[in-house]
Order: C-alpha cells, then structure tokens, then sequence
C-alpha cells in the first residue's frame, strides 16, 4: 500500500460498530485514531461541572467555546482531558450520554468542535481514522475514503448493552441509542450515505468481519 497520507471518515448512528471499527482499522494501517463523539461528551462534562443547566443553551454555548479539550489519538491509548479534568471514564457514564444533547443540537457548538476536529485531522502526520456523525459530510469530506456504517437498531442496543453491562437499564438504553439519533439526526444526516459514501451495513457482521471490509474498501480506494 501507497505510504501517502491517509484520512478515512466513518460515521454512523449509536451502537453501529464505529468506534471499534475504526480503532480496528487505524491499528492495521498504522493510523492516528479520533473519536469525535468524546469530544462533544468531554464538553458535556465541562458545562455540568461549571453548573450550567441543559437547557440553557447561552451556557453551554459559552463553555464549549471556552473548553480546554484534549484527546488522545491513539487507537490504543484512550485519553480525554477538559479543563485539566481526565474525564475518560465519566464520558461513558449514562448522566453525560443523556445530556450530551445539549452540545451536540447547537450549531454554533458543532461548528467550534467541528474546527477542533478538522485541527487534530490536519495535525496527523500519517493519516487519521476519523469517526463520528458528520465526519464524511462536514468534518472531513474530501478524506480518501467515506463511509457510512450502520446496523438494525435491536442489534446497536444489544451492542451498547454488551459494552455498558450492569451501568445502564433498558430505558437509558433506548435514550442513549435511540433518541440520541433522533436529536441528532435534526442537524446532521448520518443515516442515509452521501454522494461518494460507501453504505457498509453490518447487521450480520462481527468486528473483525467489518474491520476487513474497511480495510477492503481502502486497498480498493488506493490501488
């Protein structure tokens, strides 16, 4: 394979296999690794920390522009820090998921995280696996290979459940894969793939069967 710089852009809804598709994949070829989603979770975490309600959107506005946010792009190092806070672990919490929202249906907040996602992109001296919601249509759209992952939504909750085990009940479940998409779904299409986006639905995959047929669709992209 070319040794050129390499950015592959993967979206997909809740619980569809991207985050371990990706970090799959940026391990394979060697690649930078971001998970744009903890960026918008690390956010949440800063606008609760400085007491500001959800719903209070001037607030969160102000702390997601003002957020010291700093996130690990190795694919075998998972590392965020807002404000000098490790928030690694309490990003994943059900309290942050169900008021990520808050962040994630701001246009103005996209739009800042957006420019810090395309920073950390352009700063991957190899290449980036980059995954998200609005990767292949806003963040990244001329990456060398577009992507669309998707499944049934009862296999995304069954996944989210098998990742969460015991810290999440059936209805935080549904909250977390599925009205996630609902919200977020009002700002951003990550459900139907774009013009020049590869469709990969992997309903009836397992992780190391998608990972190959990414890595696939790149051997393909770059012979």
């Amino acid at each position: 394979m070319s040794s050129e710089r390499l950015v592959i852009a993967i979206d997909g809804p809740s619980g569809s296999g991207k985050s371990s598709t990706a970090k799959g994949v940026a391990r394979a070829l060697g690649l930078a690794y971001l998970d744009t989603g903890a960026m918008y979770r690390a956010v949440t975490c800063a606008y609760l920390d400085a007491g500001v309600d959800p719903s209070d959107e001037a607030g969160v506005i102000r702390e997601t522009l003002a957020a010291d946010l700093q996130i690990s792009t190795d694919p075998d190092l998972e590392q965020v820090l807002v404000n000098g806070a490790d928030v690694t672990t309490r990003i994943r919490e059900p309290e942050v998921s169900a008021k990520v929202s808050a962040v994630s249906t701001v246009a103005e907040c996209r739009a800042n995280l957006v420019a810090r996602q395309r920073a950390i992109i352009e700063a991957a001296p190899q290449g980036i696996v980059a995954e998200g919601r609005d990767i292949t249509t806003v963040v990244a759209p001329d990456a060398d290979v577009r992507l669309l992952l998707t499944a049934d939504p009862e296999i995304r909750m069954a996944r989210r459940k098998a990742e969460l085990g015991d810290k999440i009940d059936a209805g935080q479940l549904a909250d977390q894969v599925l009205r996630r998409d609902a919200d977020d779904s009002k700002l951003v299409n990550f459900t139907t793939a774009a013009d020049g986006v590869t469709h990969l639905d992997c309903t009836y995959l397992n992780l190391e069967e998608t990972i190959a047929a990414v890595l696939d669709l790149v051997a393909s992209v770059r012979s």
